[in-house]
C-alpha cells in the first residue's frame, strides 16, 4: 500500500491514519514468505509512484492447544526500513514493537518482538491478529523472510542460535584475528627482514574495519552512514590486496609490476567511491564490483602461481623437494577461493537474487584467515625446527667424523712419538754404552793384550763396567718421578761394593717432592753423578765412612755425599776433568753441583735440583744455576 492510503481502521486512535493497515478485505492479497524484491527490480520501479511504500503482512495466531503465557514473533533478518508489529485489540490496532532504533542493523540481526500477555488474554477464543508493517523505498530492494509465531520459550533457542551465528561468532573471530595481528606485529618487530608478518598485521586491521558493523551501531545521519559503509566496503578491497601480498611474501615471491598495478587499482576504487561524489559513482554496486574483480584476479593469479610453482619443482634437478613456501602458497590460494565463493554468496544474498534467509558467510572467512595464518606459521616453525634438527644431525655427523679422524691422527701421532722415543732411547743407550761401558772394556782389552794390566786391575775394571751397566738398566726402571726411589735402587746396587771396600754407608734420606721433569735420561745423569762421587770416595779418599743425605728446600731439593777421608785442594782439583764432567751433568739437569773439601777434612758434594723446571735440560743459564 502506498503511504497516504485512507483504508485505515477508524478506531485506532493511537496511530496516525496513514500508518494503519487497511480494513477492507479487497485491499489484501495472499503472498508467500519470504517476500523479496531484488535490487534490479527496485531500479525499474515506476518513476510516478510514491518514493516510499508501506507493506503490511497480516498474520493470524491461533494455537490448537493451550495458549502460551507469552507469545513471541521471530524473523531471521529483515531488509527494509524501520519495521513495526501491530496487534489487533477491541480498541483497534495497537503497536507492540518499533524497530526504528535498530533499523540500520536489522539486515544482519534477527528481529525479535514479544507480545504482552495482556493483549493475548482477550482473543484466545477467536485467535490473535498480528500485522507486520515494513516501510520500503520504492527503488530499493527489500526482503521479508519467514515469520515465526509461537511461545517465547520455544522460539528463544532458534533466535539465540541465529544471533550466535550472525553476530557473536563474527565478533569473536574478529577479536581473535586482532589478537593474531598483534602477535604478527610482534614477530615483525623482532624480524624486520620478513615483511609478511607486517602485512598480516595490516590485514587484521583491514578485517576489523570491514566487520566494524558487528561491534558498532550504524551512524544515524545520512553522511555518517555513507562514510561508514564506504569504509567497510573499501576495507574489503584492502583485505584482499594485503592477503595477496602476504601470500607472495610468505612464499618468497615478488611481482613488482603486478603488485603496483593492484595497489593503484585499490587506491583508485577507494577514491572513486568516496561518499562526496555523485550517487552513481558512490553506489555500493561499484564498490562490490571492484571487490569482485580484485578478488577474482588475486585468486586466479595465486592459483596459477601455485600450479606453475609445483611444475617448476617437478622439473627441477631435485624434484623431491618443492620450492620454498609452495605449500603455504597453495593453502592461501585455496582459502582465497573459498573466501571468493563466500563473497559471491553474500553478494547474491544482498542483491536479493536468492537465499533470502541465509546467513552472511563472508565474516566466517575470518576463521579461514586465522586458520591459514596459523598453518603458515606452523609450517614455518616446523620447517625451522626440521632445519635445525637436520643441521644438528649433520653437525653431529661431521663432529663424529672429525673426532674419528682426530682419534686416528692421535693414534698415528702416538705411534710416531713412541717410535721416536724408542729410537732416541736406543740412541741414548748406544751412546752411553759406547762412551762408558764400551770405552772401559776396549781400554781394558788393549791393556790386557799389551800385558800392562794385572789381574786385580782387570777385575776392578770389569766390576766398574758391571756397575755402569746396572746404572743404565736402573735408569730405565719406572721410578714415577721419585728421586728417593731412584737413590734407593742405587744403594741396593752399590751397597755391597762399598762394604767390600771398607766403607760404612750412612743413609739420611728424607722424603722429597715428585720431580715431574725426571725422565730416564735425567735419571741416568743423577745416577752417574752419584756413582762418580761414591767411586771417588772409594778410590781416592781413604775414608771409613760415607753419608748420603737428601733435603727439601721448597723450590729445590738437595742431595749430599759426605765422607771422612783425606780431602783435597780445590784449586788443584778444578783443573781436572772429573769436576767439569760433574758440572756439565748438573747443568743438563737444570741444577748446580758444589764441592767443598780441604786436605785432612773430608769432602762434601752437593747436588741441587729444581722442583719445577720450565726449560729443557741444558738451557739453564749460569745466573739461574747460582740461585739454587
Amino acid at each position: 500500500m502506498d503511504l497516504g492510503s485512507a483504508n485505515a481502521h477508524p478506531r485506532a486512535s493511537s496511530l496516525p491514519a496513514h500508518l494503519l493497515p487497511p480494513e477492507k478485505r479487497e485491499a489484501w492479497s495472499s503472498v508467500p514468505l519470504p517476500d523479496v524484491r531484488a535490487a534490479s527490480e527496485g531500479r525499474n520501479a515506476d518513476a510516478s509512484a510514491a518514493p516510499y511504500q508501506m507493506r503490511w503482512y497480516r498474520l493470524r495466531y491461533a494455537p490448537d492447544g493451550t495458549w502460551p503465557t507469552s507469545v513471541a514473533l521471530y524473523m531471521p533478518r529483515l531488509v527494509g526500513l524501520a519495521a513495526a508489529v501491530l496487534v489487533r485489540t477491541e480498541e483497534g490496532w495497537q503497536p507492540v514493537f518499533d524497530n526504528q532504533a535498530g533499523a540500520r542493523e536489522q539486515w544482519v540481526r534477527p528481529l525479535w518482538a514479544l507480545i504482552p500477555s495482556a493483549l493475548t488474554d482477550t482473543p484466545k477464543d477467536q485467535g490473535l491478529d498480528i500485522v507486520l508493517a515494513v516501510p520500503v523505498a520504492a527503488d530499493e530492494p527489500y526482503s521479508v523472510p519467514t515469520v515465526w509465531l509461537g511461545a517465547k520459550e520455544e522460539l528463544e533457542a532458534k533466535q539465540g542460535r541465529r544471533w550466535t551465528l550472525q553476530i557473536a561468532v563474527p565478533q569473536a573471530t574478529g577479536l581473535l584475528l586482532v589478537v593474531l595481528g598483534f602477535f604478527s606485529l610482534s614477530l615483525w618487530l623482532r624480524r624486520r627482514d620478513e615483511p609478511a608478518y607486517l602485512l598480516f598485521a595490516l590485514l587484521t586491521l583491514a578485517w576489523l574495519l570491514r566487520n566494524l558493523h558487528y561491534y558498532l551501531a550504524t551512524p544515524r545521519t545520512p553522511l555518517g552512514e555513507g562514510w561508514f559503509w564506504w569504509m567497510s566496503n573499501a576495507a574489503l578491497s584492502w583485505v584482499m590486496l594485503l592477503t595477496f601480498m602476504f601470500a607472495l611474501r610468505y612464499a618468497q615471491r615478488r611481482f613488482k609490476q603486478m603488485e603496483r598495478g593492484m595497489v593503484v587499482f585499490v587506491v583508485l576504487s577507494s577514491v572513486l567511491t568516496l561518499p562526496w561524489w555523485h550517487q552513481p559513482i558512490a553506489a555500493p554496486v561499484l564498490q562490490h564490483s571492484a571487490n569482485a574483480v580484485l578478488g577474482l584476479v588475486c585468486t586466479l593469479f595465486l592459483l596459477g602461481l601455485a600450479v606453475r610453482g609445483g611444475r617448476s619443482a617437478v622439473n627441477s634437478e631435485d624434484g623431491s623437494r618443492p620450492l620454498p613456501g609452495l605449500t603455504e602458497l597453495r593453502v592461501i590460494a585455496v582459502s582465497l577461493v573459498i573466501c571468493v565463493v563466500l563473497g559471491l554468496h553474500d553478494l547474491v544474498l544482498m542483491a536479493g537474487w536468492a537465499w533470502p534467509e541465509h546467513l552472511y558467510l563472508l565474516p566466517f572467512a575470518t576463521l579461514i584467515s586465522v586458520a591459514t595464518f596459523l598453518y603458515a606459521v606452523q609450517r614455518r616453525y616446523l620447517g625451522a625446527l626440521n632445519e635445525v634438527e637436520l643441521l644438528n644431525t649433520q653437525l653431529a655427523e661431521r663432529l663424529s667424523q672429525q673426532s674419528m679422524e682426530l682419534k686416528s691422527q692421535y693414534e698415528r701421532l702416538r705411534e710416531v712419538e713412541r717410535q721416536q722415543a724408542l729410537l732416541l732411547e736406543r740412541q741414548r743407550l748406544m751412546q752411553d754404552m759406547h762412551d762408558g761401558l764400551g770405552s772401559a772394556l776396549l781400554s781394558a782389552m788393549v791393556a790386557v793384550e799389551q800385558g800392562s794390566m794385572d789381574q786385580d786391575k782387570v777385575v776392578e775394571v770389569l766390576r766398574e763396567c758391571v756397575d755402569d751397566l746396572r746404572l743404565v738398566i736402573d735408569s730405565l726402571e719406572p721410578v714415577a718421578h721419585d728421586l728417593v726411589a731412584l737413590l734407593a735402587t742405587m744403594r741396593y746396587r752399590l751397597g755391597k761394593r762399598l762394604q767390600a771396600g771398607g766403607l760404612m754407608l750412612e743413609w739420611d734420606v728424607q722424603d722429597l717432592p715428585m720431580l715431574e721433569w725426571l725422565e730416564p735420561p735425567d735419571a741416568l745423569h743423577v745416577l752417574r753423578l752419584m756413582q762418580e762421587a761414591l767411586s771417588n770416595v772409594l778410590k781416592h779418599a781413604r775414608a771409613t765412612r760415607v753419608r748420603m743425605v737428601t733435603r727439601n728446600h721448597g723450590h729445590y731439593v738437595e742431595i749430599r755425599v759426605e765422607d771422612d777421608g783425606d780431602g783435597f785442594d780445590l784449586a788443584t782439583a778444578q783443573r781436572g776433568r772429573g769436576l767439569k764432567s760433574q758440572q756439565r751433568r748438573a747443568q743438563r739437569l737444570g741444577g748446580v753441583v758444589r764441592i767443598d773439601s780441604s786436605p785432612g777434612q773430608g769432602t762434601r758434594l752437593s747436588l741441587r735440583l729444581p722442583v719445577k723446571r720450565p726449560q729443557a735440560p741444558g738451557q739453564q743459564g749460569p745466573a739461574e744455576s747460582r740461585t739454587i
